[in-house]
């Protein structure tokens, strides 16, 4: 940290931090090199990523909530992707592959849990037929290991899932990625990275040789300067973006993964993660049933339209979220594309038989009664303007910060490239 002084008297210094007298004659400010807005498992992974590079730097990472990964990273299904679904080449593609090898790698490492349980992609009529197929053919051309399974060596592997045939991937496993990000966040710390948590960043302001962001933290307010900045702010990122007044096109619109829980009798209904053939159609997967890595099997989720950003209960709303998507063009747009999708998905959420029975066209064992209440996710969809989804990667940025706008899926499997990828635009933008 560089330490600016308007006047002082005396100064004395202890490694890297500064202690001052408390004389009311003079000011001072310290200067980060770069401070990071977001303890996801992006901003974490960046954070890290960063630190290994610039060792020499000074590296603050702000979290508004007292642990990391309480939103995105750590309401999802804790799968570890191995990049099934992603056109050939793309940077989704790489990332994903790189991905699994990496988290797998830290995982190892740091003694942390994981099972490659596989995945089965079951198609359960004449249409998922066909797309399976299709599908397999780009598993192939994006060299994951796969294995085309019959009707007869489904039910074998998999007695209580039925279907027409099902695409086998190995590499597919799960993880939980709280646990994850939490081991970055030490290993940054460890690098001499700083973190604070529980400081919730509520202006910013961009300057000639710095940028300042305004802090809440332990009830007062508190400033925080950094030569450059970095957003990962997720279910925000729009926002943090606008708060330097940057001019962007599109708007975070959060969409809502209902799961249910199955009992413990279940615990060993699966032996791989059971995903239907998706419609390539729409951006969401479908209802799964996944093996958590405490044991349990959740189904979901879903993909409703969500009433609140951070809203993880039953019902969840805020009018601040509502007001920003209602006034937002985009929002109008992708209603109107999506509707007759959307009016299912919002049938399915109230009506506990109309989400079952997405679920019994794969598993008709299920009932009713096995499915318990488990905690929603929310994905943070950023959309455009004329009320595209953005299914890339989406930055935004001034001349002392870059904002993370959209990390596409899967983002937790991808982190620790996606996080070296975002490092490598900051070298190029800095000059590091």
């Amino acid at each position: 940290m560089t330490t600016l002084f308007v006047a002082s008297d005396l100064v004395v210094s202890f490694g890297a931090s500064v202690v001052i007298t408390s004389y009311p004659w003079f000011v001072s400010t310290m200067i980060y090199d770069y401070l990071i807005i977001g303890g996801g498992i992006v901003g974490v992974s960046t954070a890290w990523q960063l630190k290994q590079r610039h060792p020499e730097k000074s590296v603050l990472l702000v979290e508004k909530e007292s642990v990391y990964a309480k939103h995105q990273t750590g309401h999802n299904s804790g799968v570890i992707h191995a990049g099934v679904y992603y056109a050939p080449g793309s940077l989704k593609a790489q990332f994903c592959k790189e991905g699994v090898a990496a988290t797998i790698a830290f995982c190892q490492e740091h003694g942390i849990k994981y099972e490659q349980c596989g995945k089965l992609l079951v198609a359960t009529n004449k249409l998922e037929h066909e797309r399976m197929l299709a599908l397999y053919e780009r598993c192939q051309t994006n060299g994951i290991s796969v294995e085309l399974i019959d009707q007869q060596r489904l039910n074998e592997i998999e007695p209580d899932i039925v279907g027409t045939g099902a695409i086998l991937v190995h590499d597919t496993g799960i993880v939980d990625y709280q646990q994850v990000t939490t081991a970055m966040a030490h290993c940054f710390e460890a690098l001499g990275g700083e973190t604070q948590l529980e400081s919730e960043v509520i202006g910013l302001s961009e300057h000639p040789t710095h940028i300042s962001a305004e802090v809440i933290c332990n009830g007062k307010v508190e400033t925080i300067s950094s030569r450059f900045l970095i957003t990962c702010s997720g279910l925000m990122a729009d926002r943090t973006t606008r708060m330097l007044g940057i001019e962007t096109d599109f708007q975070i619109v959060p969409f809502r993964g209902e799961y249910y829980r199955l009992g413990p009798e279940h615990n060993q209904i699966v032996k791989h993660l059971i995903y239907p053939i998706p419609d390539p159609d729409l951006p969401f997967l479908g209802v799964h049933l996944t093996r958590m890595i405490d044991g349990t099997v959740t189904v979901g989720p879903n993909a409703v339209q969500g009433w609140k950003r951070e809203g993880y209960g039953c019902i969840n709303i805020s009018l601040k979220d509502i007001w920003d998507m209602v006034t937002f063009s985009g929002f109008w747009k992708v209603l109107k594309a999506n509707l007759k999708v959307g009016l299912i998905e919002t049938k399915n959420s109230w009506w506990k038989p109309g989400y079952l029975k997405t679920v019994q066209k794969y598993c008709p064992k299920l009932k009713l009664e096995d499915l318990q209440p488990y905690p929603a996710g929310i994905r943070a969809q950023a959309v455009m303007k004329d009320g595209s989804l953005v299914h890339d990667f989406l930055f935004a940025e001034s001349p002392r910060s870059l904002h993370v706008c959209n990390a596409p899926s899967p983002a937790a499997t991808s982190s620790i490239p996606i996080g070296n990828y975002i490092c490598d635009k900051l070298d190029a933008k800095v000059g590091g």
